[in-house]
């Protein structure tokens, strides 16, 4: 029997889609019939063809909202000194993020009656606004005026162009919508606030705040709130130095707006009217100038790490938000500032005018490119000025705000054009001044540490930006000495060694011939002397001597190793010929007050981010167990040391003890009345060209150079004692008043033996005096190479010996005087051999 069930039932299946199918089209006819149901369907198609149209034009490419969830605004660099105290800021705009609860709320009601009076209610759009928009737009055929809404205008600021058209505005409304549906009323204000541009190249409310009347939003009164509104429209039209009377009636009428809508009452109004703009001039608060050379060298080294521009990464110097914790001492960079002023102007004065700092034309905009060279002085009460035109003995000068006045008796070399510094003298008579031509750098280092305390690379870095202090590479002189003896002391010299300061000659090659050295002014030696004596009074010969029995590939590896620089094995460059920069000496003096432990000179502590995380820091030690919640009992855990060991800490500390000696009884004796413990060495370069000092305490060390930026002779007086010392000296009776006289400290092992102070040998019986000159002082040995006493038998024979000798010289004289009396009495000699035989052979 065949079962049919299976095909019945697709049967009656497709039976009922059939009908059911037919009945479906059946309907559908009916209603196209129908003349509604057609012009529904025509709506229909043009609603989803112009929604296509719309998507294809403008919201095809319109940015994601959903960025501004997340959206960091450029924000300046903000440097902090030692303390944490700021003191400057890398920044090409203004701008200071703040939440939206630090904004006080009359401030935001303020904005919301100039700007979007029903913000809180629509959903991003104002369409009342909009609609007059339309009507004005058709009505009139100049620029298109908007309805912004605050969240518009946060579109088009963040995340679309400035363009002006009606295919911005229709992109601005589509993205409103969309901002509004991801983001907040709050946060859209709060990212409103912080961006909007309000003139003075201030964005957002906190800056426009300091840069409008130097305050903080929370600071600023009700009249003051209702003026930074009127801004966002157009900050050139309200500026109070131009237009104040048109910003005065717009900020009355925000109050007024306000009043309206019952967000202030009628007194608080009329008192607010009543009120002058009180608008400052100057762009308001700005960091006291401290540091210009410092803070320069902290923006190098940021840009190099970090990069410049948003492009470089988030952590950028212009836009990055970072906070930068430097080791600038603002009181010693103060001091170091003043003190190397003074040095150069006390070298330069009586030398005659030394000529303008630079030159301009001279037309009807002399004082915007007088302003445009940005060259500034804070000396003293100098000022910075421009020679309009000469008149007899006298000239006309202007100042870059346009104002002119008259200096008498200028010297001849003076043009028109010339870029001076002047004085006032009284009335509006001013005085030339002479800006040394001659320059020089300082740097101060903690020796501990290699952190830098203060840099000054010139007289003024907005007169020269070059920094002397780490850019000018200039031969030290004398002031390399210490790492010659120091590699002789690693060769087995000891500070007693006697070196023969006498002529010295050496064959150096083919090409470089026969050299032979000098001392300073021609000297030709003091015969056998103690290293310590050669280094104490800077005696070159010595110097060359011990370099040659220590080896000159031995001396530059020392030299290279302390940082100083990478020489050639010539002996010239055991006198100093190679070049460095005051940076570089002055570590490596740091070093040696370290006990020859490696220090990397530092100018950055740490970098935090915008949100307070740590990227950066130039100690890098790990201190374990530092955070242990309880103490353990052990003694108190601490950072290990930084650096490798370059030197012999006892070496180092010889040194150390011998520049001591450089204060106390050599070449830089003008310091000893800093009474404390100093060390230090001088230098004066071939020329003379370049005057050195470099040294200071355990707690301190400076370095100083003077010379001119071309090099050339600064004079046979020039020395690095009497030009460089007095400038640390000047520096180091303020920045030391009130530090504890620290005492150098020796490493274990170091040996203290009296010895005799010319001979080096060991002295018994005598003990030193306070006397830095005194015949017996305390001398450093490292163990095994201090002088031995002598037993009784060689002390017998070396006075047997010495009297033997004495007694043979006297045996001599008196032979030679019988002679003499004898050839008197009988005459002269008959012959060469004779004559030879009486006076005791050829010599």
């Amino acid at each position: 029997m065949i079962d049919n069930t299976s095909d019945t039932a697709g049967e009656s299946l497709a039976y009922k889609l059939e009908r059911n199918t037919g009945s479906f089209l059946e309907r559908i006819e009916k209603l196209w019939q129908r003349k509604w149901f057609r012009l529904l369907l025509a709506f229909l198609g043009l609603c989803l063809l112009a929604w296509m149209m719309i998507w294809l034009i403008f919201a095809r490419d319109l940015p994601d909202a959903t960025a501004l969830q997340s959206y960091e605004p450029p924000l300046p660099t903000m440097v902090r000194a030692y303390d944490g105290e700021p003191i400057h800021s890398y920044a090409r705009e203004r701008r200071v993020q703040l939440e939206f609860s630090e904004f006080p709320a009359m401030l935001v009601r303020a904005y919301l009656a100039a700007e979007d009076r029903t913000f809180f209610e629509h959903g991003g759009l104002d369409y009342p606004g909009i609609a007059t928009a339309i009507i004005t737009n058709i009505s009139n055929s100049g620029r298109p005026i908007g309805a912004s809404t605050i969240t518009q205008q946060v579109a088009k600021n963040l995340l679309l162009t400035n363009e002006v058209s009606y295919r911005r505005k229709v992109r601005e409304a589509l993205l409103a919508y969309r901002i509004e549906e991801v983001l907040s009323k709050e946060e859209i204000l709060e990212l409103y606030l912080n961006q909007i541009f309000l003139g003075r190249n201030a964005y957002g409310v906190q800056a426009a705040a300091q840069a409008y009347f130097g305050k903080d939003v929370a600071e600023l009164a009700l009249h003051e709130m209702a003026y930074l509104a009127i801004l966002p429209k157009g900050p050139s039209n309200y500026r109070p130095e131009v237009h104040e009377q048109r910003a005065v009636g717009r900020r009355d009428w925000v109050l007024g707006e306000m009043r309206k809508n019952d967000w202030i009452t009628d007194a608080q109004y009329n008192f607010a009217i009543s009120q002058p703009l009180g608008a400052i001039s100057g762009g308001g608060r700005r960091f006291e100038r401290v540091g210009g050379y410092f803070i320069e060298e902290v923006r190098r080294q940021l840009i190099e790490q970090f990069g410049e521009n948003e492009e470089a990464g988030p952590y950028s110097v212009y836009s990055g938000g970072l906070w930068v914790r430097t080791s600038l001492n603002p009181e010693l960079q103060t001091m170091t500032k003043d003190a190397l002023r003074q040095g150069l102007i006390r070298y330069s004065r009586g030398k005659g005018w030394s000529g303008p700092i630079n030159k301009i034309d001279i037309d009807d905009q002399w004082p915007q490119r007088l302003a445009s060279t940005f060259i500034n002085t804070d000396y003293e009460n100098w000022q910075i000025a421009v020679a309009v035109s000469r008149a007899g003995s006298g000239a006309e000068i202007g100042f870059r705000d346009g104002t002119t006045a008259r200096i008498n008796d200028v010297p001849s070399g003076l043009k028109a054009g010339d870029i001076i510094a002047v004085s006032p003298i009284g009335g509006n008579n001013y005085r030339l001044q002479n800006v040394p031509k001659v320059s020089g750098g300082m740097v101060v280092q903690n020796p501990r540490n290699g952190r830098i305390w203060a840099m000054q690379g010139g007289f003024d870095d907005r007169m020269s930006s070059f920094n002397r202090a780490t850019q000018a590479e200039r031969q030290p002189g004398s002031t390399i000495k210490p790492f010659v003896y120091a590699t002789a002391l690693d060769q087995g010299m000891t500070p007693a060694t006697i070196i023969v300061d006498s002529p010295f000659c050496v064959y150096q090659s083919a090409t470089l011939g026969r050299k032979c050295f000098r001392n300073f002014g021609g000297s030709r030696g003091a015969g056998p002397q103690t290293l310590r004596w050669g280094v104490e009074q800077s005696r070159n010969l010595m110097t060359v001597r011990a370099a040659n029995d220590s080896g000159m590939e031995n001396v530059v590896k020392t030299i290279k190793t302390m940082g100083i620089g990478d020489y050639q094995p010539y002996l010239a460059f055991a006198l100093g010929a190679g070049d460095t920069t005051v940076a570089k000496l002055t570590n490596a003096y740091s070093m040696l007050a370290n006990h020859g432990r490696q220090l990397e000179p530092t100018v950055i502590d740490f970098v935090q981010d915008r949100k307070g995380k740590v990227i950066f820091r130039s100690d890098q030690r790990n201190c374990d167990n530092c955070n242990m919640a309880d103490w353990d009992g052990e003694p108190m855990p601490r950072p290990r040391p930084a650096g490798k060991q370059l030197m012999d800490p006892m070496t180092a500390y010889q040194m150390v003890d011998i520049l001591q000696g450089v204060i106390t009884r050599g070449t830089a004796q003008n310091l000893k009345s800093l009474d404390r413990p100093l060390f230090g060495k001088t230098g004066t370069t071939s020329g003379p060209t370049n005057v050195w000092f470099v040294g200071g305490s355990p707690d301190l060390v400076a370095g100083v150079y003077m010379g001119y930026d071309q090099p050339r002779n600064m004079g046979g007086y020039a020395q690095g004692g009497t030009l460089a010392a007095p400038i640390f000296r000047n520096f180091a009776e303020k920045a030391m008043t009130g530090m504890p006289k620290t005492p150098f400290v020796a490493p274990k092992g170091i040996r203290m033996v009296r010895v005799d102070r010319r001979s080096g040998k060991r002295v018994f019986g005598g003990w030193p005096t306070d006397d830095p000159k005194s015949a017996v002082i305390w001398d450093v040995f490292k163990p095994e190479t201090e002088p031995r006493r002598t037993i009784r038998k060689e002390e017998l024979l070396a006075q047997l010996e010495a009297r033997k000798a004495q007694l043979l010289a006297e045996r001599a004289a008196a032979r030679a005087l019988a002679n003499e009396n004898a050839n008197r009495n009988r005459g002269p000699a008959q012959n060469d051999d004779e004559f030879l035989q009486e006076e005791g052979g050829i010599y």
